[in-house]
């Protein structure tokens, strides 16, 4: 059976202040250079006619501007923080084609309901999002549509988060500093890895390159894309060449396809 299409596009790539971040003055904040300059972390999956969005920070109305509006078939969040949940009132517009599932760990929903509680009540009224908060359990999957999704937990410091794999061959983690070992059996083999790198420089809830680098060697992805860097990790071209050559340093608006064996961006 021939594997259905896989296209992954980064919608935001930065850190919880984005790059440039207000104020700063570093060779980074003022470069010229496009894949510089980074939104929020979001992700568009579309596995043939199923489309997944990860997580949806403040930027999320910015970085679907440009696209043609199509349903969501599911939300896929990874934690509570404001990056990367401050946009869901922005679903609206796509709730025109039916409620979307949001799927999260039981944290994440308990604070979701309590920061926005006319999004998630019994009696909806005309003008709120339509939306289905599910939970979400590591080492449980569940079904969007005929994609199967498997939950993974990694921990953003002391706080225990949600990581994915899609299908067999994608796998998205970010904000992660530490894995359980059972997380790393649930992403073996996948083909395409996007995978957090805040810095070089230790923080007590992020994986420096480095760090994330042991990760990749002891997956062995085909490829892998770095994600929520800050503006210390340094200029995106000079950290692409430092990079191995199966590992590159993502920005907004890369857009990746995984079709049968061939990964082409």
């Amino acid at each position: 059976m021939e594997k259905p299409t896989i296209t992954l596009t980064f919608l935001g790539t930065g850190t919880s202040t984005g790059v440039p971040e207000v104020g700063c003055c570093c060779e980074v904040c003022h470069s010229t250079d496009p894949r510089d300059k980074r939104l929020r972390c979001s992700a568009l999956i579309d596995v043939g006619d199923t489309r997944l969005l990860i997580d949806c920070g403040p930027d999320f109305r910015q970085q679907l501007m440009p696209f043609p509006l199509r349903a969501i078939d599911a939300v896929l969040v990874t934690h509570e923080h404001y990056d990367h949940v401050g946009g869901l009132d922005d679903l609206r517009p796509f709730c025109r084609f039916g409620e979307i599932p949001v799927y999260a760990n039981e944290l994440t929903a308990d604070h979701l309901r309590m920061r926005m509680p006319y999004c998630f009540v019994d009696k909806s009224y005309p003008g709120i999002p339509r939306m289905d908060l599910r939970i979400a359990s590591p080492g449980v999957p569940f079904a969007v549509k005929k994609v199967e999704v498997m939950p993974l937990e990694v921990m953003h410091g002391k706080l225990s988060i949600l990581g994915y794999r899609i299908g067999q061959s994608v796998g998205y983690v970010t904000d992660m500093l530490t894995m359980p070992e059972a997380s790393y059996q649930l992403l073996e083999g996948v083909e395409l890895l996007v995978l957090n790198a805040l810095r070089e420089k230790p923080h007590p809830t992020h994986q420096t390159v480095s760090e994330a680098l042991r990760v990749v060697e002891r997956l062995k992805p085909r490829e892998t894309y770095l994600i929520h860097p800050s503006h210390h990790i340094g200029l995106h071209a000079c950290v692409e060449q430092q990079l191995p050559p199966h590992v590159h340093l993502a920005y907004d608006g890369l857009c990746v396809q995984l079709s049968g064996d061939v990964t082409k961006i």
